[in-house]
């Protein structure tokens, strides 16, 4: 037994008592001896513009499996792929539809966003791309042969996104055997948004993203199969303890770490033992894990 492993089991036990606890071999298996997984941020946002079709193929191009998307709800109920919960940093709302600020998602049709621009701010090359629909967004990941960790935005914000979200995956084929089990995860800021996407399909797998208190990774490992928090919070110990407890699949928990952008920052959450590291350029991260 590692030193780092030891450390992390002594303190997991002081904290949490009873809870069922892995062997200390299985819980480095999940993710210490292989290198990371390495998820393509927004696709590879570093080369193209964040959550468009053209950050998918970047992405792609790279040899990158997997990429990550945000999604939310336009006013008329339409899931579309976005971070901001306003249009103003990616797209020419403010030009389009001026006296509409804040340019909020929720403010607009899917029609009207269909109208903005999301490709110009990034470069020239890329005016005229767009804003897609979640529909859109998954059929070109599907014809790339990717997969997709799928972040749900602000869920407090849109009442039912969990729901809406689920529906659109289940129609476009993502709620299959094949996709559920080796290529889809769906994740959230919000404890209760992760929850209801594990009631409302167990089967699904979960991310949380954040980094709960060792003390209450039990509570969350109830419904999620993965903690993924900012490589600014996280030590080789903090990985450990998360690694040793099983999650709501009853594998362990996995941690895929954001965002990082550099190599040297990719080796040293490596060497903690992450399984994942989702980055803008996911090629400099696995050059440097691999």
């Amino acid at each position: 037994m590692s030193v780092r492993t030891a450390t992390a089991s002594a303190a997991v036990a002081a904290l949490i008592g009873g809870c069922v606890l892995l062997p200390a071999t299985q819980a480095q298996a999940s993710g210490s001896h292989d290198a990371p997984a390495v998820y393509a941020h927004r696709g590879a946002s570093a080369y193209a513009p964040e959550n468009t079709l053209a950050a998918v193929d970047a992405a792609r191009d790279l040899g990158i499996a997997w990429v990550e998307n945000d999604v939310q709800l336009t006013r008329d109920g339409v899931a579309v792929v976005v971070h901001d919960t306003t249009l103003s940093r990616t797209t020419d709302a403010e030009e389009v539809f001026p006296g509409r600020a804040p340019w909020a998602v929720r403010d607009f049709t899917a029609a009207e966003i269909a109208e903005l621009d999301a490709g110009s701010w990034f470069g020239a090359r890329f005016a005229g791309a767009r804003v897609p629909t979640l529909a859109q967004y998954l059929r070109r990941v599907e014809r790339n042969r990717q997969k997709l960790l799928l972040e749900i935005k602000s869920p407090e914000a849109y009442p039912g996104i969990e729901r809406e979200t689920l529906r659109v995956l289940r129609e476009e084929g993502w709620l299959d055997r094949e996709h559920v089990g080796h290529r889809l995860v769906v994740q959230s800021f919000g404890a209760e948004s992760v929850k209801n996407v594990h009631v409302q399909r167990p089967d699904v797998v979960t991310g949380f993203l954040g980094t709960p208190a060792v003390a209450d990774l039990p509570a969350y490992a109830a419904f999620t199969d993965q903690i993924n928090p900012s490589y600014t919070t996280i030590d080789s110990g903090y990985v450990a303890a998360v690694q040793r407890l099983k999650g709501a699949h009853g594998k362990p928990l996995r941690v895929n770490t954001w965002t990082v952008n550099d190599a040297a920052t990719a080796a040293e959450v490596a060497g903690f033992g992450v399984d994942g590291i989702i980055s803008d350029a996911p090629d400099t991260v696995r050059d440097a894990v691999r």
